[in-house]
């Protein structure tokens, strides 16, 4: 009696722990998975911290020139006697002296201030792109890790119903060999599958758990793997929009491109600046001292350097050259979002086109292959060597449709890398 209440307690304890285990799994979408990657990848972070410094080069852009003040004092003569007042000679250094102060201050011609501010927002402009291309390339492989996490959990449920299955079948043929159904060996042979099974399970469990592991390091976040899942439709769409679609919002929506239009914008900007450069830039002063007898005198003066050698020519000339060099990296970058968008159309047409008699025909046909040939061998109508085919082309079969699955969505993540943004859920 009393063994019988410390199993009943201890299977309370180790219900309690699982339920416990359960309750504290927290199981996310892909909307939540984005919305978490996109709060703490550190990646990402370093990323908007750079648009911030390219906002903060903006305000330094836009500075104006300092004005210079001069201040001085000459003519003091150390020594000097010269009469006083009262009678007599005294020391007068400063009787002569001659204090003179100046502020003088550069003024920028041909808008060069504006022409800083300008090229500098641009440049913040390219810094968002890139960061945008940079959130849509690691989105990428957060999609391909959430989707391998998926198709291996797709793949251990098989497994898991497959070895059920299996042990039903175990079931009843030792049943069967205890009437003198069937042989030894062919029992043996049956135990012996098992294996296979056992394997395939094992092998599944260690593909989710390697899974989760790379979702969780994308994520940046330390929760015990059993601690971590994820769900949402394993499944493929049959209708997809037609080419011309995908290649008309990629050339809208890709930042890489945009980044590349906005350098050849910029390119432009920094050549006006050079020309700009290349003028004279007055500077305008003032000045005021006492010379005696002048008891206080006021002057004003500009001064213009004589650009005669400098006028910037090397800047006006390699700035020229960087919109050339621009206008082919955009060409290219559009080159390259067609090239994108075809490849990866075409991987999920070739994808979908293996996909449709899987769906329709193939595992509608292996289920009643395997159930037809199991109950025929059940009750002699067939051998066991028939059986153990039907049994290992109905996991071939189950298993090829989970992983064209999983390529298929891999497919759709690459053509959203190729689009730009989400088109294929």
């Amino acid at each position: 009696m009393h063994r019988l209440v410390g199993y009943f307690g201890a299977g309370l304890l180790f219900a309690g722990c699982l339920a416990q285990r359960a309750s504290a799994q927290k199981t996310f979408t892909w909307q939540e998975v984005r919305d978490k990657f996109e709060a703490t990848n550190p990646t990402l972070q370093a990323g908007k911290i750079n648009i911030a410094e390219s906002r903060a080069q903006e305000i330094t852009a836009f500075l104006r020139p300092n004005p210079d003040m001069t201040a001085g004092i000459d003519q003091i003569n150390p020594f000097s006697t010269q009469p006083s007042p009262s009678g007599g000679n005294g020391y007068r250094p400063f009787a002569f002296a001659f204090p003179l102060g100046s502020i003088s201050y550069l003024h920028e011609r041909q808008h060069k201030r504006e022409l800083r501010l300008e090229s500098a927002k641009k440049a913040t402009g390219i810094a968002e792109s890139s960061q945008e291309d940079l959130e849509r390339t690691l989105l990428f492989s957060l999609r391909g890790a959430f989707v391998q996490t998926l198709q291996a959990k797709a793949v251990l449920k098989l497994a898991q119903e497959n070895l059920a299955y299996w042990d039903k079948v175990l079931g009843v043929s030792r049943d069967r060999y205890k009437a003198g159904d069937i042989a030894q060996i062919d029992l043996d042979r049956l135990e012996l599958q098992r294996v296979q099974f056992e394997s395939d399970l094992l092998t599944a469990e260690v593909n989710v758990r390697t899974a989760k592991i790379q979702l969780l390091m994308l994520l940046n976040d330390r929760t015990p793997v059993e601690q971590f899942d994820v769900t949402g439709p394993y499944d493929f769409t049959d209708q997809i929009l037609a080419l011309e679609e995908f290649r008309r919002t990629a050339l809208e929506t890709r930042p890489d491109l945009k980044a590349a239009v906005q350098s050849v914008d910029k390119a432009k900007t920094d050549h006006t600046l050079a020309v700009a450069n290349g003028s004279t830039d007055p500077i305008f002063a003032t000045d005021f001292a006492r010379n005696p007898p002048i008891p206080v005198y006021l002057g004003f003066s500009m001064t213009i350097p004589l650009r005669i050698f400098d006028k910037n020519q090397g800047e006006k000339l390699r700035t020229q050259l960087d919109i050339e060099r621009n206008q082919k990296l955009r060409d290219a970058a559009q080159a390259q979002v067609f090239s994108d968008v075809d490849s990866a159309y075409a991987m999920l047409n070739s994808n979908l086109t293996l996909l449709r008699p899987y769906k329709t025909e193939y595992l509608k046909r292996a289920s009643k292959v395997r159930d037809t040939v199991a109950f025929a061998y059940q009750r002699g109508g067939a051998s066991l060597l028939d059986f153990l085919n039907a049994q290992s082309d109905y996991r071939s079969i189950q298993l090829n449709y989970l992983n064209l699955v999983g390529s298929y969505l891999t497919a759709a993540s690459q053509l959203n890398l190729a689009v730009g943004r989400e088109v294929i859920q």
